[in-house]
């Protein structure tokens, strides 16, 4: 098993894991899969800011980490929103939490500050995933999205990645970074 950062190339396989999340669960709130092509625009312009990442098993991506910015306004720079997708025979192995270790650290080294976990409830799975990557619960917006027939919760969990300080150092863009990128 191999954490590396994704590639253009990868979107095809990064699709095929997130398109079942798409069409069967309420886990993302979006309602068409994207399609390979659009995947890898995505894993392109995230690559300028965020680190997305992969794991990859004997050639094979065996599941996806990737940070974006928390908000779009400037103050809000040092926060960053995660999300992490397992194909399905490689969820329980402790993947997606070699992803996240590496994620988190690229996301230190950068200079953020906080990362945060948008999850729509009930998902247990990713709670327990979540807290036991060292997230804690700060607030849910109720029913905040309309999917596969009802409202859903999304809950907010927080996980500090460095201490505050009253003069922060603006965090670097990935792409910056990404020549002197190893994993952990």
């Amino acid at each position: 098993m191999i954490i590396r950062i994704a590639n253009v190339d990868d979107g095809e396989s990064i699709a095929r894991i997130y398109a079942p999340i798409v069409t069967d669960t309420a886990i993302s709130f979006e309602e068409v899969p994207p399609t390979a092509s659009e995947m890898s625009g995505r894993i392109e312009q995230t690559l300028r800011t965020h680190p997305w990442l992969v794991a990859e098993d004997d050639g094979s991506i065996a599941g996806f980490a990737y940070a974006s910015p928390h908000r779009s306004r400037s103050a809000y720079r040092w926060s960053s929103d995660v999300s992490a997708y397992l194909a399905e025979g490689a969820r329980r192995r402790g993947i997606g939490s070699m992803l996240y270790r590496q994620l988190l650290s690229t996301l230190v080294r950068l200079g953020h500050a906080n990362a945060f976990a948008g999850i729509a409830l009930p998902n247990n799975a990713s709670v327990h995933f979540h807290e036991r990557n060292g997230f804690k619960a700060i607030g849910v917006y109720p029913r905040v999205g309309f999917k596969n027939g009802s409202w859903h919760d999304v809950g907010w969990w927080r996980r500090p990645l460095q201490l505050l300080d009253d003069n922060p150092v603006t965090p670097r863009p990935f792409f910056n970074y990404r020549a002197a990128f190893r994993p952990a």
